[in-house]
Order: structure tokens, then C-alpha cells, then sequence
């Protein structure tokens, strides 16, 4: 699929209806007000709704790529509400012992999953809208088809190499003011918002570029790895907490990881994973094309 003009409308038009639904209308019905980056669990059902209306609607606005582009309306909506959440500093300022970080740590492990869900949502739309009016289908390179056992084991793989690579990526792009310490080697100042972003989009586009390159596997793959990334992240802090809240402001982390919103990490990781997967195919076209 060529970035041509057209498809870069269709795919800005897909990204603002996402925009609007989810950031616009969902902030103000699913947003919690007494805690940044924080989700009010008893009102997420319309959130998912307007996820998948996002989807929906993304599909139509993208036609005729609709399955292609419409996808990225749900995780689009999803980066902006990253934006307006704050930074993991605040959420750690506002929780300044160390038994509370310990309590806001293990609630965090699980979040991803709720966002991934409103992600899924937004797929879901795409597929009924897809029933309704059926869009073109982009051919790829035919491939000797895998075996039933291979294609599990390419996901598995997919899966924890996602993880792996997007991990050591984030750890190099989402950098800020490192500084010694004694005890943890050294520990990292939280990432400007642009600056989470950038890393998090391009790692999950390195992974997503990887296991579709070598293992020749979906986006789906490298997107539920941002729930995985999320849990490590989480792990590594809550081992460093007490020593943390004891030697180091509240912005100040042992893993650079752990300073993602886990709405940061899904959003971004979303729409990483589906350009490093475009970006794979164009490759290996280009690979066996126009080099000839």
C-alpha cells in the first residue's frame, strides 16, 4: 500500500473520527477526574462502545482500505487520551509512601488489558462494517503456507520477541537525565510525554517490522506485547519501591520502562506495531521487486 496523498487523507480522516470519539466524548463519560492517567472502571462500557463506533465508522472513512486503515481509529483516539493522562511522575507524586506505590504498582500490572480491550473493540467494528459493505483486500506476497504447530510457535515466538525487542528499544529512545546511584547502578528521570511516544511507537515498530520480516505473523502479536511490557515494567519497579521511595523523588525510576502509562504503552504500541507491519511488507516487495 503506497502513502499516497489519498491514503494519507484516508488515513487521517480514520484517526480523527477516533480522535473525536474516544478523546472527544469518551474523556468527559469514561475520564476519572481525582487521578491522572487513571481509568473510572465503572464507567469504561461506554469507552469500549465508542470504541468500536470509532471502528466502525473509521472503516467507511478509509474506504476503500477500510480493514487496513480503519483499525488505526480506535488506538488513534487512545494516543490522544495518552496525552491528556499526565506522565506515571504524577501518579507516583500523588502516592508518596512506599506501600502506596506498592498498591498503584500492582493495580497497574493490569490495566493494559482493559486498554487492549478498547483497542479490540475497535477492530471489531472494522470486522462488522466489513459484513456490511466488503472492502478491497490488499494482496500480499504469497508464501509457502506454515503448518498448523509452526504458525503456534511463530506466535509464541512473535509474542516474547515483541516483548524483548520493544523492552530494549524503550530503555534506549525514551532516555532522560540518568543519574549514579549507589545501590540500582543508576536511575532515570521520567520522559517528556512526545518523547514516551516517539520510543514507544518506534519500538513496537521495530518489533512488529521483526516478527513479520522473520516470522511472517500478524501486528496482533507485537500489540498484545505492550500488556507484557507493561507487566515487566511494573515488576522491576515494585522490586526497587521501598529503595526508591526512600532515596529518589517521585520522578525519578530504575527502569525506564516503568515511567510508560500503560495507556501510553498500548496506544502507541498499537499503532507501532501496525506501521512496523506495513512497513515489513513493503520491504520484502521492494526486496523482491524493484531491486530486480
Amino acid at each position: 500500500m503506497e502513502l499516497s496523498w489519498l491514503i494519507k487523507l484516508r488515513i487521517a480522516a480514520a484517526a480523527a473520527v477516533g480522535a473525536a470519539l474516544i478523546y472527544g466524548v469518551g474523556w468527559h463519560v469514561a475520564g476519572s477526574s481525582d487521578r491522572i492517567g487513571d481509568m473510572a472502571y465503572g464507567r469504561a462500557t461506554p469507552l469500549v462502545v465508542l470504541a468500536f463506533l470509532a471502528g466502525l465508522i473509521g472503516y467507511f472513512v478509509s474506504w476503500p482500505y477500510g480493514r487496513e486503515i480503519g483499525i488505526l481509529a480506535a488506538p488513534s483516539g487512545l494516543a490522544v487520551w495518552a496525552f491528556r493522562s499526565g506522565s506515571m511522575a504524577n501518579l507516583i507524586q500523588q502516592n508518596p509512601t512506599a506501600a502506596q506505590r506498592q498498591v498503584l504498582v500492582a493495580s497497574l500490572r493490569f490495566e493494559p488489558i482493559f486498554w487492549l480491550i478498547v483497542v479490540a473493540a475497535g477492530f471489531a467494528g472494522v470486522l462488522l462494517a466489513q459484513k456490511i459493505r466488503p472492502s478491497l483486500k490488499l494482496k500480499e506476497l504469497k508464501e509457502e503456507p506454515d503448518s498448523s504447530a509452526a504458525k503456534h510457535l511463530n506466535a509464541i515466538v512473535a509474542l516474547v520477541g515483541s516483548c524483548v525487542i520493544a523492552q530494549f528499544c524503550i530503555r534506549i529512545c525514551a532516555q532522560d537525565i540518568r543519574m549514579s546511584d549507589s545501590e540500582l547502578g543508576s536511575v532515570m528521570a521520567q520522559p517528556a510525554a512526545a518523547q514516551v511516544a516517539f520510543a514507544v511507537l518506534v519500538s513496537f515498530g521495530v518489533a512488529a517490522f521483526a516478527v513479520k520480516k522473520f516470522l511472517n505473523v500478524s501486528y496482533v502479536w507485537p500489540a498484545l506485547a505492550s500488556a507484557l511490557v507493561t507487566a515487566f515494567g511494573m515488576y522491576t519497579y515494585a522490586k526497587n519501591v521501598q529503595y526508591l521511595a526512600r532515596a529518589w523523588p517521585a520522578a525519578f525510576f530504575s527502569d525506564t520502562v516503568a515511567s510508560v502509562l500503560p495507556v501510553q504503552m498500548v496506544a502507541f504500541g498499537a499503532l507501532g506495531s501496525v506501521a512496523g507491519y506495513w512497513m515489513a511488507i513493503r520491504y520484502v516487495y521492494w526486496r523482491k521487486h524493484e531491486m530486480n
